[in-house]
């Protein structure tokens, strides 16, 4: 990526460590993993943290962080779910969850950047868009290695509906992130902002 000032890098970074911290809550809190159809599903904070990278960071900054939170777990560093790494973990049934957070920030980035300043409603829409986008991805994945190398023969409808309380969850989250990034984006100087749209 061309021009990346060395506040982009930054916040880049910072995000990058949200999201490892995000993934890995229930290795402090283990209660917080919830078997569904043979797989361990952490309850995380990746969603949220994906959603605000886009929003605050913007489409371009937002989906790099992402990209280099998933190259750092797969060269081996422990930040995904349970403290795990390598390439691998990239063809688990939950990988589908991985692979969206990269999409999320970039649609929910674009979104955002329709405006020049912050809109409680736009940020709201960005954020609904990007948790239905990290769903429908990691729903499809989990179900289609449900149903191939783990053999279980799981409906698409019922591998949704075990995702329910989770979906709820990061509903929450999402209308949280709306709200929190404009107040973070207030605390930004100007200069960040406008290197963001540009």
């Amino acid at each position: 990526m061309k021009n990346i000032k060395p506040i982009e890098i930054t916040i880049g970074a910072l995000f990058v460590c949200l999201m490892a911290i995000g993934a890995n809550i229930t290795v402090w809190f283990p209660f917080l993993a919830i078997p569904i159809g043979g797989a361990t599903v952490p309850i995380s904070l990746q969603t949220f943290f994906s959603i605000l990278a886009g929003l605050i960071l913007g489409k371009r900054l937002g989906s790099f962080a992402m990209i280099t939170y998933v190259f750092v777990g797969v060269i081996g560093v422990p930040v995904f779910a349970g403290m795990k790494a390598g390439p691998m973990q990239l063809i688990t049934p939950t990988s589908g969850f991985i692979f969206s957070f990269i999409v999320v920030a970039f649609v929910v980035g674009w979104i955002a950047e329709q405006k020049n300043s912050s809109s409680l409603s736009l940020n709201i829409f960005a954020s609904i868009i990007g948790l239905i986008i990290n769903y429908v991805m990691g729903v499809s994945f989990m179900y289609l290695s449900m149903n191939t190398w783990l053999n279980l023969e799981i409906g698409y409808i019922t591998a949704w509906a075990g995702m329910v309380p989770f979906f709820i969850k990061d509903l929450a989250l999402s209308g949280l992130a709306a709200i929190f990034s404009i107040r973070i984006v207030k605390q930004i100087p100007m200069k960040w902002k406008m290197a963001k749209v540009s």
